[in-house]
């Protein structure tokens, strides 16, 4: 018996939905209508799987990739993956000149390290800079920050290509400070340009690309809306899920009322019932969170989970549900249960539950 969970992926719904955010309004630099896509596949594409993933998106007309570190870009230029690749965290400079991939520069001290590589190697590398609006965490900070990435540009082996910052906080009727931000990295590229710099510009994930068109500017960055989910659970975008997952059940187990189901005795059966185990546990990415929150669609109906997920098992209330058999169906994401959804029962994000999920999934591709 395999343990865990299936997860299906749907290329073409994938395709579907880079369609519908490259149609949303924006210009892209030298091409015409429509914004430019900058595809997020870093943590194995969000649980989805990097390579298959790369490749229909690079086919379908993304500008480039981006991934967190070189070792992910190494996986993907080893399994044939040829698009540009934006580096978003490692800045080692090995990687970058050996693999063909723009590393993103947040400092300074990188930009020259990276120069003396390019220098010592006799090549010159095309790099984005970040600078920080406020999200607080990496990137070019303050009011030298022009400055510094003028100097970057002046740097022997260094071509400064793009420029990017991250929104910190933005969601339906919270635009404001997204708004500011924007303001500082617009304020910034002015100020670049004067100096005659005017590199590549993008700061929007998917909230931003969904909310804020002004932001658009030179590409949006996403991941999320990609694969079908909003950052905004009320959104009505009309993106398809790209990934449905599922397991079995391996057990029917009939109990009496008042009996206690998993640990802790947290789920007490207040009728004769039917209790479902499937092979799906927090060390499969299905959360301890869902402990008595949860849900599966057993038959097409739900099956609440009852007591606490364990590592390796979960317990599905199945009472009332006609004809289930050991060895059916039950679908964990998809099916109406959507990952947004999910997050809320658990406390987090989209993201969360995908990687959680689809990263510990056996995954099958469908065209």
């Amino acid at each position: 018996m395999l343990r865990g969970q299936e997860a299906r992926i749907d290329l073409g719904a994938l395709a579907g939905n880079l369609k519908k955010i490259k149609s949303l309004p924006g210009r892209v630099r030298g091409q015409g209508k429509g914004v430019g896509v900058i595809a997020v596949v870093k943590a194995d594409a969000y649980g989805h799987g990097a390579v298959r993933i790369s490749k229909r998106l690079w086919k379908e007309g993304v500008l480039s990739l981006a991934v967190a570190y070189g070792s992910e870009a190494r996986t993907l230029r080893e399994e044939g993956v040829k698009a540009p690749i934006l580096v978003l965290f490692d800045e080692d400079p090995g990687p970058a000149f050996d693999l063909e991939l723009t590393p993103v520069l947040h400092s300074l001290k990188s930009a020259r390290r990276l120069s003396r590589e390019a220098q010592k190697r006799g090549r010159e590398i095309g790099v984005h800079v970040k600078v920080d609006t406020g999200m607080g965490r990496m990137g070019l900070f303050g009011d030298d920050a022009a400055n510094e990435v003028a100097l970057i540009a002046s740097l022997p082996g260094v071509r400064v290509e793009g420029l990017m910052s991250h929104f910190s906080e933005i969601g339906p009727g919270n635009l404001g400070f997204a708004r500011l931000q924007l303001e500082k990295f617009n304020s910034l590229r002015n100020e670049l340009a004067g100096k005659g710099i005017r590199p590549f510009a993008h700061i929007s994930s998917s909230a931003g690309a969904l909310l804020l068109p002004e932001a658009h500017l030179d590409a949006v960055r996403v991941g999320l809306v990609l694969y079908g989910s909003s950052p905004f659970e009320a959104d009505k975008t009309g993106l398809k899920p790209v990934m449905n997952i599922k397991t079995r059940i391996i057990l029917l187990k009939k109990l009496h009322k008042g009996q206690p189901v998993s640990y802790d005795r947290t789920f007490i059966t207040a009728r004769e019932s039917l209790i479902a185990v499937v092979p799906v546990g927090y060390a499969d990415g299905y959360l301890r969170a869902f402990s008595n929150k949860g849900y599966a669609m057993v038959g097409g109906k739900h099956a609440p989970v009852a007591g606490r997920v364990c590592m390796d098992l979960t317990m599905l209330d199945v009472t009332g549900i006609k004809g289930v058999s050991e060895g059916d169906e039950a679908v964990l994401l998809g099916d109406g249960i959507t990952g947004g959804e999910l997050a809320g029962l658990a406390g987090t994000n989209p993201y969360e539950i995908m990687t959680s999920l689809g990263g510990r999934a056996r995954r099958y591709f469908s065209v």
